[in-house]
């Protein structure tokens, strides 16, 4: 990915998946979907394979890593089937998230600083054949520490609560929830790690956190293919890009 400090975008693409698995068949097909991604200025695509594959599939990620020319970050439950998969592909990132049979999406950010030791075994072999290491946490301190402990290179700050108390209205949380966002960004990048974020974004809550000044990475899936229905996924793709430009250019 590039490395001059350009604000990045990964379009997540399970939720093209969860469309075509409705019915079964092969369409809408989520290697389409990250090629039209990738010509609308996408700099990664992301996608969760899940131990139910209730979205994206093996073959999704067989294809994925033929087809794409910008890096795939492979979101992944800390188990040893998943270690394995990432391990045979070697992708540009692996990102841990945690991962509940009856969540419907990932619920909070990943327990690090209690599984501190299985953790740091579980990603060295990651890290030895040359995928960068992202761990998908809680804006907190501790998880934070305990990420840099274990010698991932990447933290990625989970702004759901954020995002949720935006929509609900609640403005007192919602600024709360950002101030967290702001001073665990800042913390995580004085440690020497690199800082992404993501989860609930949408147009009206990208640019507070875009404008982070040590965010590097947004991974946006969700709302884009929700958007995506009505403006297509080309344009969805593209304002995302200029709303989070504009932040943080200004």
């Amino acid at each position: 990915m590039p490395s001059d400090g350009k604000l990045r975008l990964g379009v997540n693409i399970d939720h093209v998946a969860t469309v075509r698995n409705a019915r079964g068949g092969a369409y809408p097909d989520p290697l389409r979907a990250a090629k039209l991604a990738e010509e609308a200025g996408a700099d990664g695509i992301t996608a969760h394979l899940r131990e139910d594959r209730r979205h994206i599939s093996d073959a999704d990620i067989d294809g994925l890593m033929e087809v794409l020319t910008v890096p795939l970050n492979f979101e992944m439950a800390a188990t040893a089937e998943m270690q394995a998969i990432a391990l045979r592909h070697k992708p540009h990132a692996v990102c841990l998230v945690p991962e509940k049979r009856e969540e419907r999406t990932t619920e909070g950010g990943l327990e690090v600083a209690r599984e501190e030791n299985r953790l740091a075994h579980y990603i060295a072999p990651l890290r030895e054949a040359g995928c960068r290491v992202s761990i998908f946490i809680a804006a907190d301190k501790r998880q934070i520490e305990a990420a840099h402990r274990i010698g991932a290179e990447v933290i990625e700050l989970h702004t759901g609560a954020y995002c949720d108390a935006h929509a609900e209205g609640d403005v007192d949380t919602r600024d709360r929830e950002l101030e967290g966002l702001r001073e665990m960004s800042a913390y995580a990048h004085a440690l020497g790690l690199e800082v992404h974020a993501g989860h609930g974004l949408t147009y009206d809550t990208v640019q507070p956190v875009a404008a982070f000044p040590e965010v590097m990475e947004l991974n946006i899936g969700h709302f884009l293919i929700g958007e995506s229905i009505f403006l297509g996924l080309g344009p969805a793709i593209t304002e995302m890009r200029r709303l989070m430009d504009e932040a943080r250019d200004g």
